[in-house]
């Protein structure tokens, strides 16, 4: 009699990629231990988001996308260092901050990258002065800002960027640039006090766009 045997060939099922469902906690876990899947996945989640804060810090987007390379880099380069217990957002953030403003320190002209936005204001004041600013998009005040942080201390800049545009909490913000809340409080203070009168000062016409700016905060 015939027996059907039973033999180990089979089709295989499809194999997800194992980290697509991991949290960001467990993507570092992973980096930690050496997986460069988990690596992989990482870069895909995070490069946006850290191409936005670099480019706010740096106002290049060339630069940023350098400064995002090495910080992914830097991730796997200082893997054993990352404690579970952080906040995996905060540890990333502390690392890109970091080599950002490394990298402006270091250039040789800051107002190479900002002269851009300046020439986006002058047209927007030319053709728009005389429109109700409540009117205004969110960017282009945003980017009314971005141009006069850049009168800012580094520290107040970075506060300005991580809580106010960043939106990341003052005890998070105080994680990433290793110091005190109050300290973070105080940066912000007087952060919004220079560019409260740098803007009537610089852009008069853009006096309403501060509260604006508040609103959307």
């Amino acid at each position: 009699m015939l027996r059907l045997v039973h033999t180990s060939r089979h089709t295989p099922e499809p194999q997800r990629a194992p980290w697509v469902e991991a949290s960001d906690r467990e993507l570092l876990v992973g980096i930690r231990d050496g997986e460069e899947a988990a690596l992989n996945e990482l870069i895909g989640r995070k490069t946006k988001p850290l191409l936005q804060l670099c480019q706010r810090i740096l106002g290049d987007p060339e630069e940023a996308r350098d400064v995002v390379q090495v910080t992914f880099f830097r991730v796997w380069e200082s893997r054993r260092k990352f404690d579970d217990r952080w906040s995996p957002n905060t540890w990333i953030y502390r690392i890109a901050s970091n080599l950002a403003i490394d990298h402006l320190r270091s250039r040789k002209s800051r107002e190479r990258s900002q002269e851009p936005v300046r020439q986006h204001l002058r047209q927007v004041a030319d053709t728009r002065a005389s429109r109700d600013l409540s009117r205004f998009q969110q960017s282009e005040v945003a980017a009314i800002f971005r141009d006069l942080s850049a009168g800012l201390s580094e520290k107040q800049r970075m506060v300005f960027l991580l809580r106010e545009i960043e939106g990341l909490s003052s005890p998070e913000v105080a994680e990433v640039l290793d110091c005190r809340e109050s300290t973070v409080r105080n940066h912000l203070f007087n952060a919004r006090k220079y560019l409260r009168k740098e803007l009537l000062e610089r852009y008069p016409e853009y006096a309403g766009s501060w509260a604006a700016l508040e609103e959307a905060q």
